[in-house]
Parts: C-alpha cells; sequence; structure tokens
C-alpha cells in the first residue's frame, strides 16, 4: 500500500472548515491547535492552517472544461465517489463542475467533480470504475 501525501493549505476560518471536512466530507479530525487542525482526508494527511487562502483561477483546460488551478483532490472507487457526489448534491453544494463523466470510452475514463470548501480552496474528486486506468496514457 503507498503511503499516504502529507498536503497542507491555509483557511480563513478553523470552524467553517472543521464543519465542511469533518462533517460534510467525513474526514476523521486528528491533531489540533488554535490556528490548525489536521484531517484524516480520504487516508492522506490533510492540515488546515488559519492564513490568506491561496488565489486560484481557471486556467487548467481539461476537454471542455477550464478548471480552477491549482487545485487538490482524491481519487476513489466508483462506488465511494457516486455516494460522496449524491451527499455533496443533497448538502446543495455550489458546483465548479457537477458530477459527470470524462473521457468515456477512452484510457482514462473517469468520473469527476470539482467544488470548493468554504474558504474557497478548490477541490477535484475523482471516481474511477476499473482503478487500472488512474494512469492510463
Amino acid at each position: 500500500m503507498p503511503m499516504p501525501f502529507h498536503l497542507a493549505i491555509n483557511v480563513a476560518d478553523l470552524d467553517d472548515a472543521r464543519a465542511f471536512y469533518g462533517g460534510l466530507l467525513g474526514a476523521e479530525e486528528g491533531r489540533s491547535t488554535d490556528t490548525w487542525v489536521d484531517f484524516n482526508f480520504f487516508g492522506h494527511q490533510l492540515s488546515l492552517h488559519l492564513g490568506p487562502v491561496l488565489e486560484t483561477r481557471n486556467t487548467g483546460k481539461v476537454g471542455e472544461h477550464m478548471v480552477p488551478m491549482p487545485h487538490f483532490g482524491v481519487v476513489l472507487t466508483m462506488a465511494d465517489w457516486e455516494a460522496l457526489a449524491a451527499r455533496l448534491t443533497e448538502a446543495g453544494i455550489d458546483f465548479v463542475l457537477p458530477p459527470s463523466r470524462r473521457f468515456e470510452g477512452q484510457p482514462g475514463a473517469q468520473s469527476t467533480m470539482f467544488f470548493r470548501d468554504p474558504c474557497g480552496n478548490p477541490i477535484e474528486v475523482k471516481g474511477f470504475a476499473d482503478t487500472e486506468g488512474i494512469f492510463a496514457s
């Protein structure tokens, strides 16, 4: 099993971040102080620190869509992706790119969705029916 990655990003409000990452996304909270909090983000360590949020722009062209750059995210099994997409849709998330399929019939066919956390950090979640396709070219 690969080791998890660690990503540290800024957020403007730790309470909002806790509600979003812990409550809505279901990430388990780990260590924290008055200025940061760690989450188990789908098996990876995500550290959220109080500070100015990185500016992003829709400059990444993927297929027919311009997506926010930079962004981070996670790859899930299709069943987990579908469950998360349903939960986010039910919660009324304002999607940057709503849950959809892309590259159908091609190597790397996937489901994807883009949304922002309450502080504006863009997140992409991908779903693969066949995990062998994650690195397909």
